[in-house]
Order: structure tokens, then C-alpha cells, then sequence
């Protein structure tokens, strides 16, 4: 969005923009706790599972969801005040730190709802206020809980992967963003394509190269934006995997040989293509035709 743009902005679009970055925070400091607990509550699942399969009794009974138990200090256990749970700005007012035992709070906690505000307000400035505004609030906020996810766990859960791929669909029935037609042939190609990937690259190496959430994450991309974004999708994303998993090596001396989760990377490239796919395909199709 070029700056004479913003700033030439009408102060209703603009307002609604920042009415939405405000809005962004809130929901951002309820994306910490989805990244943070979902994963868990698989963990809980599989474990109270396999005790019911093996007839022992299931080592998780008491409740824990998104809404219970209260957020609380993972180091002392304090639970967190509403005075204490106020996006970015309690962070701030604590010196990023517990109030009760000083344990620190990481920086990612605000820097999820500083993110999450300015992707909601950006959307809004984009897309409008209303009824196509909000479903591109519900597509960046799921992108983002899978992004910092993969990253922690190396998971796509499919409590956010199917949400997506049936929001697409449901968001295109009126071709919204793409025809219902290309809506669901995107979903289809998308899943589809990784799937091709992953067996070729398991066969010729003996290795999973990424997990089936990656073919479900491209599935709802597609189901979003149309089977034509997916060549855009899968370029940018696998660029800027590469350049990031470059700089993990060298910089940081990560090992080769941990995995480098790929969902973030489609995540990212996904609200790249919403914003800007047309301008993406129309350089993608010059650069073809003039090699």
C-alpha cells in the first residue's frame, strides 16, 4: 500500500482501520491463548486415549480448554488479573515480567498482538468494514494461530485447518473472492499437489519431507483464493522458506537436519497473495513470457 494512499486515506476508512488494529490486539491476546493451549489439549487427548485403549485410567479428568482453567505464571502459577491481561500495554507496564515471582514474559506474547492489530487493520483499510472485511479478519487470524504453532510444535491442528478450508468455501459461494467453481478446485489442487510432493520426496529419499496439516493448510488457501493463486502461493512461500531456513543455518547454527516447519511460510505467502495476488500473478506472468 503505498504511503500517499494512507495518508490521503478518507477518515472513514481510516477510522474503521484503526478501530479494526484496535480490535486486532484484543483478539491477538486471545490467539496467545489458542497457540498455547490447543496443542496441548491434543497432547491431553491422545494421552487420555491410549490410557482408555489399554484399559488404565485417563491421566487428564480435570477441565482445560480455551475458557478454563485462567491464565496463569507458568512459573509460580500466578493467575493473571484482567489489569495484567491488557494487550501490549500490561506487558509494558510489568517490564515484561510476572508480577508475583518476576518470571519472564516472552517477548512473543505482544508481538502477536502487534502483529494481529496491524494485519486486522491493514485487512480492514483493504477490504472494507463490512461483511468481506470481517471474513478476511477470520482468514488472517487462523494463518496466524497455525503460524506460531507449527513453530512451536511442528503441528497443523485440524481444529483451524478444516475451519479454513469450509470458510473459503462458504465465503465464495457468492464468488467473493473467486467462483465457487475455482474455490473448489483450489481446495482440491491444493491438497492434492502437496500430497504429490510429499510421496515423491518420501520415495526417493525415504523421508517425510513435510505432514499432512501442510496439505490441509494449501487445501484452504486455495479454497480462499482459487486454484490460479496457488502457483503464486507455493513461489513465495517456498522462497521465503529457503531464505529463512538459509539464515537459520548459517546465522543462528541451527542443524541441517532438524526439520524446518513449512506452514508458517504458506501461512505468510497466503496473506501476501489476499492483499496483493493480482499484482503477484500479473509479475509472475510477465517474467514467464519474456524468458
Amino acid at each position: 500500500m503505498p504511503l500517499e494512499s494512507l495518508l490521503s486515506a478518507p477518515p472513514a476508512n481510516l477510522g474503521a482501520a484503526l478501530a479494526a488494529a484496535l480490535f486486532g490486539l484484543l483478539v491477538g491476546s486471545f490467539l496467545n491463548v489458542v497457540i498455547y493451549r490447543i496443542p496441548k489439549m491434543m497432547q491431553r487427548e491422545s494421552d487420555n486415549y491410549v490410557a482408555q485403549e489399554t484399559g488404565k485410567e485417563p491421566p487428564h479428568q480435570d477441565r482445560f480448554n480455551l475458557m478454563v482453567p485462567r491464565s496463569s505464571c507458568p512459573g509460580c502459577g500466578h493467575q493473571i488479573t484482567a489489569l495484567e491481561n491488557v494487550p501490549v500495554i500490561s506487558w509494558l507496564a510489568l517490564g515484561g515480567k510476572c508480577s508475583s515471582c518476576k518470571t519472564p514474559i516472552p517477548k512473543r506474547y505482544p508481538g502477536v498482538e502487534l502483529l494481529t492489530a496491524v494485519v486486522s487493520g491493514l485487512l480492514v483499510w483493504t477490504f472494507g468494514s463490512g461483511a468481506l472485511g470481517a471474513a478476511t479478519l477470520m482468514f488472517a487470524y487462523l494463518l496466524i494461530a497455525m503460524t506460531f504453532i507449527d513453530f512451536d510444535t511442528q503441528l497443523l491442528p485440524d481444529d483451524l485447518t478444516y475451519p479454513l478450508i469450509w470458510t473459503g468455501l462458504l465465503v465464495n459461494m457468492n464468488g467473493n473472492f473467486v467462483p465457487l467453481r475455482d474455490a473448489v478446485i483450489g481446495a482440491v489442487a491444493g491438497y492434492l499437489v502437496l500430497w504429490a510432493v510429499y510421496w515423491l520426496f518420501k520415495l526417493a529419499t525415504g523421508k517425510e519431507g513435510m505432514g499432512y496439516g501442510d496439505f490441509k493448510l494449501l487445501a484452504g488457501l486455495g479454497a480462499w483464493l482459487g486454484w490460479a493463486k496457488l502457483p503464486a502461493i507455493i513461489l513465495l512461500s517456498s522462497v521465503v522458506g529457503a531464505v529463512v531456513g538459509i539464515c537459520l543455518i548459517v546465522f543462528a547454527k541451527r542443524s541441517r537436519n532438524k526439520p524446518i516447519p513449512f506452514g508458517p511460510y504458506l501461512a505468510a505467502a497466503g496473506l501476501i497473495t489476499l492483499l496483493w495476488g493480482e499484482q503477484i500473478s500479473l509479475f509472475i506472468q510477465s517474467v514467464v513470457a519474456g524468458a
